[in-house]
């Protein structure tokens, strides 16, 4: 049994491999292709058994991983939760080869913190749903340095809505110097591309959706539509991999800090340390809720009085995580 650990980055990876004792046996840098992979794949495979270690960097692992996952010689493949790897991050000589041993020196002694890796199926529709949610941040964007241009000028339009129809007809007869009219029509422009691309992803999410029935157990909950249950499922994973709700509102960053000392403990903020699209999605879906779930309402109300409004909105998305987890778990309606 030969122990690895790879450093992943964009171009090329660092490999190191050592024996059960620790020795070292080879480092190499291979490219970050598929046919980098195979060559690295072909290597270990004449050593015979291997315990193999990657660090979770965004998606730069996957052809690495995918490829030694599906190799004919039975690799065990661990994905290494960087939040939690600190030897490396911490480490005062560091550079990839030292990572690469490092990691390897953690496989051998099974001190890995592995992170969750989602099948390709899940990782395309977390693709789709991710990138519909950065079109729709873009557009406010563009609609920010559109009234920042009317805001320079003091141009108050007639209309409530100012991207409307009529107001959009507004703004392309507005009189303005000539280098301000062409920036203007060019955010004009890239605003109607990214609605556009919006609409297509919105159509393809949709379809993906409109069979599934976990999705449309999650559409009982007030405040979710096919989009937020299709993010929550895509972004969790199975369910069934948290043995508690608990777990699942640690995985959100939902989960209260806390800091404990003798017999004193002390409940702050929450931590934030998990899946930011699940939190987000929430908390946006518990904005909804909090006004008209006759279940969470008087929750809401109750934390508000004491603690705010933000706080009490923070409460209710946590508290509906726990009662998505249970729909979920049970499969029975909200």
């Amino acid at each position: 049994m030969i122990n690895v650990g790879i450093d992943v980055h964009k171009k090329r990876c660092q490999a190191c491999l050592k024996d059960e004792k620790g020795k070292l046996i080879e480092e190499l840098s291979i490219p970050n292709s598929t046919q980098g992979a195979e060559q690295l794949a072909r290597l270990l495979e004449s050593y015979g058994e291997a315990k193999i270690v990657l660090e979770s960097t965004g998606n730069l692992w996957t052809r690495i991983y995918d490829t030694l996952n599906q190799s004919r010689t039975a690799f065990k493949v661990v994905l290494a939760n960087p939040n939690k790897t600190r030897i490396i991050a911490e480490a005062k000589i560091k550079n990839d080869r030292m990572d690469a041993r490092v990691l390897a020196d953690l496989v051998r002694a099974d001190l890995v913190a592995e992170s969750y890796v989602p099948t390709p199926e899940i990782r395309e529709q977390r693709a789709l749903l991710r990138q519909r949610r950065s079109f729709v941040n873009d557009t406010v964007a563009v609609k920010n340095r559109i009234h920042n241009l009317l805001d320079k000028y003091d141009l108050q339009p007639h209309y409530s809505d100012i991207f409307g129809k009529q107001g959009r007809e507004w703004l392309r007869n507005l009189q303005l110097p000539p280098i301000e009219r062409t920036i203007l029509d060019v955010n004009l422009k890239q605003l109607q591309n990214l609605e556009e691309s919006i609409h297509t992803l919105t159509v393809k999410i949709a379809q993906e959706a409109i069979n599934r029935p976990d999705v449309k157990l999650l559409m009982g909950f007030t405040g979710i539509d096919y989009y937020s249950a299709m993010l929550l499922i895509n972004e969790m994973g199975p369910i069934t991999r948290f043995p508690s709700a608990k777990k699942l509102v640690s995985y959100a960053g939902l989960a209260p800090g806390i800091r404990q000392s003798a017999d004193h403990t002390v409940h702050g903020r929450i931590t934030r340390d998990g899946n930011k699209y699940i939190r987000w999605i929430l908390i946006e879906a518990a904005q909804n809720a909090s006004r008209f779930d006759p279940k969470l309402r008087p929750f809401y109300l109750r934390v508000a009085a004491k603690r705010g409004h933000q706080k009490a909105i923070t409460a209710a998305a946590r508290k509906m995580l726990v009662s998505i987890y249970h729909v979920l778990k049970r499969q029975e309606t909200y």
